[in-house]
């Protein structure tokens, strides 16, 4: 391809759609380079949560700033991706959840997150469908979710009005830095001005293309989904230890889940699912929603999730490379990613980010720094 773009984007994902989008409205010639199709990969294999229960303290700002991005979504993005802005419960059932929760919930609602705690007969109030074990719970009107399988046909359309050019179905393999970034593919090189590696758990080997060495660990979420039936909830519910994550789709089906891990790495995607901690995640589901006990599994399945080791995400520039940035390992990806990508955008349109970046170089080591 002997056209040189403004600015080349490897990752097809929510933060590289995002970021690609609005550099393309500010300017820029842009392509978007991914191996399959858009948002199929972590971002279609996610629950699409939008929560402030489980996010990151340091992330809570941008969290609520991309909420409203997510809740307007058919005016910046031109299409609906299937919205539901709702109250989130997160529960506790035991004393050491109690203990848990009430740190968590302060020290969220320190950070802006409009988190109030109640109690289990309040908590039923909000969501009739909770069993009677609550003792406790965080309550936020702030929720909410996305649906991940919307998400792509929206971006795609997004990104072709925006004069993006797609290159699904392609897979990088490498970077060339001579006079400029040239990433080589099965076909045609790729020439570009700029560069965004936007890979999720594939930053790593990408990054190590230009000689650059970021750990990022790989999680492996194990996630199911029901059959349909009548409503049996109408907030999102998760419980304060992190491994429950329950919201019902308007069209009758339930999604599943949490942190229990399943078997899968970046070379393979999800590999396996493990029947024990399937089996204690449904658990955890029919104890928390009775009703769920009516319905039968459909399927389940192991999406992956990139995790750096401050569990910080990894944004802006790569250290040594003149207009190379990155971007991922943003804990909960759809429920503050778009508006960081969109922050870096700003930053790599030549403007200041309204909030801070999550530069790498306090993720490589010390050589790496002085390079």
């Amino acid at each position: 391809m002997s056209r040189v773009f403004d600015l080349v984007v490897i990752g097809g994902g929510i933060h590289g759609c995002t970021a690609a989008l609005f550099a393309a409205r500010g300017g820029m010639s842009v392509a978007l380079i991914e191996r399959g199709a858009l948002c199929r990969e972590a971002s279609g294999v996610n629950a699409g949560t939008l929560t402030m229960q489980m996010t990151r303290l340091a992330l809570i700002p941008y969290a609520l700033k991309a909420h409203t991005m997510w809740a307007d979504a058919p005016r910046w993005l031109g299409h609906d991706v299937g919205v539901v802005v709702c109250d989130g419960l997160s529960l506790a059932f035991t004393e050491r959840e109690e203990e848990l929760l009430s740190v968590r919930a302060r020290k969220r609602r320190e950070a802006g997150a409009p988190i109030d705690l109640i109690s289990g007969a309040a908590a039923r109030r909000v969501e009739p469908g909770l069993g009677d074990n609550v003792r406790l719970a965080g309550h936020c009107k702030v929720d909410g979710y996305a649906n991940a399988y919307l998400t792509g046909l929206a971006y795609r359309a997004a990104l072709v009005s925006a004069g993006v050019t797609l290159l699904e179905h392609t897979e990088a393999m490498g970077i060339d830095q001579s006079g400029g970034y040239t990433i080589v593919t099965q076909g045609q090189p790729v020439r570009c001005k700029r560069l965004l590696i936007a890979g999720g758990v594939w930053i790593e080997p990408m990054l190590a293309w230009l000689g650059v060495h970021l750990p990022i660990k790989v999680l492996v979420n194990q996630l199911a989904v029901t059959e349909r039936q009548s409503p049996v909830m109408r907030t999102v519910v998760g419980i304060a230890s992190g491994l429950l994550s329950l919201k019902q789709y308007p069209h009758g089906t339930t999604v599943i889940g949490g942190g229990w891990q399943g078997v899968g790495d970046r070379e393979n995607g999800g590999v396996a699912l493990l029947p024990d901690r399937l089996i204690g995640n449904i658990r955890l589901a029919c104890h928390a929603i009775p009703a769920l006990k009516e319905t039968r599994l459909a399927r389940a399945w192991a999406g992956l999730e990139a995790e750096t080791a401050d569990a910080l995400p990894a944004v802006g520039p790569i250290p040594g490379h003149p207009d190379a940035y990155v971007c991922g390992s943003v804990h909960s990806g759809y429920t503050s990613g778009i508006y960081i990508a969109k922050l870096l955008a700003d930053r790599i349109l030549g403007r200041e980010p309204a909030m801070p970046l999550f530069p790498i170089d306090r993720l490589l080591p010390q050589p790496a720094r002085a390079a």
